[in-house]
């Protein structure tokens, strides 16, 4: 027998009222990074004895399997629930785990992507959580605006917005920032990705993309500055091998950033 939408909004509501809180991590442009943060971010906060899930809803871009390396198609329990997938105790469901392969080429409309946006929160079994993050297409569409929409029945705790230092990845970052006012999503803060590279060698500094965009921004929008997290190279190699930088290299400069980043949102939650 079908559900009809009444019972379906009701299933959806139950789901996420085992969510303390969601958190959207946004971005105004591609290339900044945001899913590399959002995986870490995700690891960090576990690191701080929280349960998380990880939720990646980049329809036609989904980052978060390759990161995790991830592969097998969910499971379906007998009560037709899909299982995520586990790694370091971490919750992780994407759209990407139920295509043929990392080649194919999702091409749907708005309606398509709410469905299925609608189906990754209601129908995975993600229990009781902490914290649920979600990983969000660049810009201000269809994703981003369906999982406001949805999870805001829940409610949704707020928006994570990261950025690069340069100004016209800031602009991008005003224009987010604008998107999440007229929905009424909180901003919990912006985090300055790529901020600045640290010779591992010689330590000599050098501010590839400039410095502090982030935090000035911040600073002039009256909205809480997350963190800055350097350029390393381990950061790429971790995600291109599947092992997030806060696990492969927990002593790194870019794995303190992620964890301060969510110390900082953890506190935030207190208040």
């Amino acid at each position: 027998m079908e559900k009809n939408s009444a019972d379906e909004t009701a299933v959806l509501q139950q789901r996420m009222s085992r969510i303390k809180h969601k958190i959207l991590v946004l971005s105004g442009k591609g290339g900044v990074g945001k899913s590399t943060v959002a995986a870490n971010l995700a690891l960090a906060l576990r690191k701080l004895d929280k349960s998380v899930g990880l939720l990646d809803v980049d329809i036609h871009g989904p980052s978060i399997p390759t990161m995790f390396n991830l592969s097998d198609r969910p499971l379906i329990n007998e009560d037709g629930n899909v299982v995520p997938a586990e790694f370091a105790t971490i919750k992780i469901m994407s759209i990407g785990l139920f295509l043929g392969g990392s080649d194919d080429a999702v091409i749907w409309r708005g309606p398509m992507k709410y469905g299925a946006i609608q189906q990754l929160l209601r129908d995975v079994e993600w229990g009781d959580l902490d914290y649920l993050v979600i990983d969000c297409p660049p810009g201000t569409g269809d994703e981003p605006l369906s999982v406001v929409q949805l999870v805001g029945i829940g409610p949704l705790d707020g928006a994570v917005i990261i950025t690069t230092p340069q100004d016209l990845a800031l602009l991008d970052v005003r224009r987010s920032i604008r998107f999440c006012h007229q929905l009424k999503v909180p901003v919990l803060g912006i985090v300055e990705n790529m901020s600045g590279f640290t010779c591992p060698t010689c330590g000599t500094h050098i501010d590839i993309f400039s410095a502090g965009g982030g935090k000035d921004l911040a600073l002039k929008l009256k909205t809480p500055f997350l963190g800055a997290v350097p350029i390393d190279p381990v950061v790429v190699e971790s995600g291109d091998q599947g092992l997030p930088v806060v696990l492969s290299h927990p002593d790194s400069h870019a794995a303190e950033a992620f964890e301060k980043i969510a110390g900082a949102l953890v506190e935030q939650q207190k208040g």
